[in-house]
């Protein structure tokens, strides 16, 4: 029997899935009806005239508005039913669909377990989640069992690998390695009780950019480590914990706690949380007849989330600064940016000229974002164009005096201000040759 086989499709306890299952469900309810609670849905997708959507999902500009506030609340009620295992695969099915319609409807609070969830939750499709403690085994027992097959286990493991092996090698750029990307990141905690004062001290700075690289590059092999694999996990639940207190960023570092419980044996998790559950003792080798299609589907699967996060090494100029290929790959925390500059519509058929204010058409936390974001400015002209256009009428969108500052450093040329941004067509995987280059002038004060 080859060493795949062995690895993919031995049969083992399947109690981590159980186990994972449960907390999935919980943590993408809370994040759901937590993002109606808080204000969230209300600011990013009903309040908004225009949402940043995804390039090329224009459309699901008609969802925005006060139904989604139902929306959220369907996904937070499938959550329950994941957690709950009822009517599982519908469940799980449905919010994935729904959650992937979420993030691509805006990007202003993009963040990157955002797209992590519909990865997860797209992959938990595929698992027998509902095999055991579940209302549908309760009410259809025969689907009742103990065991998964180990790909399960090591398809989550591979993810996790990649994103966290693929967030410590970005971080190992100049303004990570000097500290002082984290000084700027950690600029607005200072008035944060007991802790403000010290995450403003240079040491601190230090001692957080060492432990991002090293805890993202080895927490996943000294999880599988049984040696190393408390020290992993209590260094976990630092990390995890300091990131939900310091950055607040919902359910990820809850979230990263749970994939945890595929590192453990299935007796420690028994013991915890299924004390009366007899344990899984065949581990066997049984080849099933999906044996092909499932590994053709998880190496066209792997083979992007491999390819996918190293994209901008094949685009024009630095990431960093075009911001191409930026999302999707995994680049957490890298950069502060600001932006300057403004609108202008030119009715070539009329000669009139306008010059835009954005705060007519954004919200406050949309303006804080389109003067820095190449997509983002050219989505508004996009915007705009149709706004100004009459019947036969041909409109140009400029940017001028457009200027963009990262990590704090002095502000620099950003955008071609002679080009028709209205009439330039947007290119998902190459370089917009409007974005000056990052080398283009000297600084400007």
């Amino acid at each position: 029997m080859s060493l795949l086989n062995r690895l993919l499709f031995t049969k083992i306890d399947n109690a981590p899935l159980l186990i994972f299952r449960v907390f999935f469900g919980i943590l993408v309810a809370c994040e759901c009806y937590g993002a109606i609670l808080t204000g969230w849905v209300r600011r990013t997708l009903v309040e908004p005239q225009f949402t940043f959507n995804f390039i090329g999902f224009d459309w699901l500009q008609l969802f925005q508005g006060s139904g989604m506030y139902a929306y959220f609340f369907v996904m937070g009620t499938l959550g329950l039913g994941i957690a709950f295992g009822y009517k599982y695969r519908f469940a799980i099915i449905s919010f994935t669909i729904l959650w992937t319609g979420a993030y691509l409807m805006q990007k202003t609070s993009y963040n990157n377990h955002y797209y992590l969830l519909i990865l997860i939750s797209g992959i938990m499709c595929l698992f027998p989640a509902q095999a055991d403690y579940s209302l549908d085994a309760k009410y259809n027992p025969s689907i009742r069992t103990n065991w998964m097959y180990s790909n399960v286990k090591w398809i989550i493991v591979l993810q996790l690998f990649i994103v966290y092996t693929y967030a410590s090698v970005a971080k190992i750029y100049g303004d990570w390695l000097d500290f002082s990307i984290i000084r700027i990141l950690m600029l607005n905690k200072a008035n944060y009780p007991i802790i403000g004062e010290l995450l403003q001290e240079p040491w601190i700075h230090k001692i957080i950019g060492t432990f991002g690289i090293l805890f993202d590059l080895l927490v996943v092999p000294a999880l599988l480590w049984k040696p190393t694999r408390k020290f992993a996990f209590i260094a976990s639940i630092f990390f995890h914990l300091f990131n939900s207190i310091v950055f607040q960023i919902g359910i990820f570092p809850y979230l990263s706690l749970a994939f945890t419980v595929f590192f453990f044996e299935p007796e420690t998790l028994r013991r915890i949380f299924f004390k009366s559950r007899k344990p899984f003792q065949l581990n066997e080798v049984n080849l099933p007849p999906f044996k092909k299609p499932l590994l053709v589907l998880m190496g066209i699967y792997f083979l992007i989330q491999l390819v996918l996060p190293i994209r901008h090494h094949f685009i024009t100029d630095d990431v960093l600064w075009t911001e191409e290929g930026h999302r999707m790959s995994w680049r957490m925390m890298l950069r502060s940016r600001g932006g300057r500059g403004q609108f202008k519509v030119v009715n070539q058929t009329s000669n009139e000229i306008t010059i835009v204010k954005p705060e007519d058409y954004l919200t406050k936390k949309q303006r804080t974002r389109i003067m820095g974001y190449p997509d983002f400015i050219w989505q508004f002209a996009q915007y705009l164009k149709r706004e100004y256009a009459q019947k036969g009428e041909t409109v140009s969108v400029y940017i001028e005096n457009s200027k963009v500052s990262i990590n704090g450093k002095p502000y620099r040329a950003f955008i071609d201000p002679k080009v028709d941004l209205a009439n330039e067509s947007w290119h998902h995987f190459a370089h917009h040759e409007w974005v000056l280059p990052s080398s283009s002038e000297e600084e400007i004060k």
